[in-house]
């Protein structure tokens, strides 16, 4: 199961690398696609546990780096949770 990064760029324009276990992941973002902030954070979340799911099955064991990433991932977010209109771009994947 090839693990994978994906770029994104958030409202303030400061960048993240995030990390996943399986490229699953490419199922939920399009490379340029801004996602309103919510929206964004409910793939992430989506598609991590899936991601962390497939390691389960695979090892026998959840994926910590998975949720670490989405812990992460959920506390940038709040950042800007006040922030009219706050998307976030995913500018790439890599491999």
């Amino acid at each position: 199961m090839p693990e994978m990064s994906f770029r994104v760029r958030w409202p303030d324009a400061s960048e993240q690398l995030c990390y996943s276990p399986s490229s699953t992941t490419r199922d939920f973002f399009t490379p340029g696609e801004a996602y309103p902030l919510d929206e964004f954070v409910e793939r992430s979340r989506r598609a991590l546990n899936l991601a962390s799911e497939r390691v389960r099955q695979r090892y026998g064991y959840a994926c910590s780096s998975a949720a670490a990433q989405l812990q992460q991932i959920e506390q940038t977010a709040a950042r800007f949770a006040a922030t009219p209109d706050a998307r976030v771009t995913v500018q790439s994947f890599e491999e």
